[in-house]
């Protein structure tokens, strides 16, 4: 086994500089374990990510929107570099294993709660970025059009939210009905 990674030119992959302070368990990751107990959020969730979309990206946009904040979309680059060289790497390895033969599901197993750790990581570091202040809170009519216009800004190009519109209110459904205890819906 090579002593380091390699990025596909050849090159050493640099140990990615991440925060010492980092907050895995925080306001952000427990919407996420409350809202993939929702079955339809969880099954859309999914569709959206075969289609390219990022799930923590959504699970971004919808928090926001419940406390009153807009997501544009732009994220901090360490949330990027994360998602593309550990979340999707352990997503890419996690589905080349075959799911038809039993001998492969510990392995599987594994993958799974590696992936799952490392999307805690990843909206940790989402967490770490949304430090801008509450604004005042919202009445339903503009809380849906802000959890529809976050949804559309994290999706990973414009022009795939025409095909994906049902879905999106599917979530948007989901989300503007979600009440957390740290949070007040928007």
């Amino acid at each position: 086994m090579p002593a380091s990674l390699q990025t596909t030119s050849g090159l050493p992959l640099k140990t990615m500089v991440l925060p010492a302070d980092l907050e895995p368990d925080n306001p952000l990751w427990h919407f996420a374990l409350e809202f993939w107990q929702h079955t339809a959020a969880q099954k859309t969730c999914l569709t959206l990510q075969n289609e390219g979309w990022s799930v923590t990206r959504i699970l971004c946009a919808g928090w926001l929107a419940l406390n009153g904040r807009a997501y544009t979309g732009i994220e901090h680059p360490t949330v990027t570099e994360w998602r593309d060289r550990v979340t999707g790497s352990l997503r890419a390895i996690r589905t080349s294993v075959p799911k038809a033969q039993t001998a492969y599901n510990g392995l599987r197993t594994h993958l799974a709660s590696l992936e799952l750790e490392a999307e805690r990581i990843e909206l940790a570091l989402a967490w770490r970025s949304f430090t801008a202040p509450k604004p005042e809170s919202r009445n339903m009519h503009v809380c849906e059009e802000l959890i529809q216009s976050n949804l559309a800004a994290a999706a990973p190009a414009p022009d795939a939210i025409p095909g994906v519109k049902l879905l999106l209110l599917t979530l948007g459904d989901t989300i503007s009905a979600f009440q957390s205890g740290d949070s007040q819906p928007c």
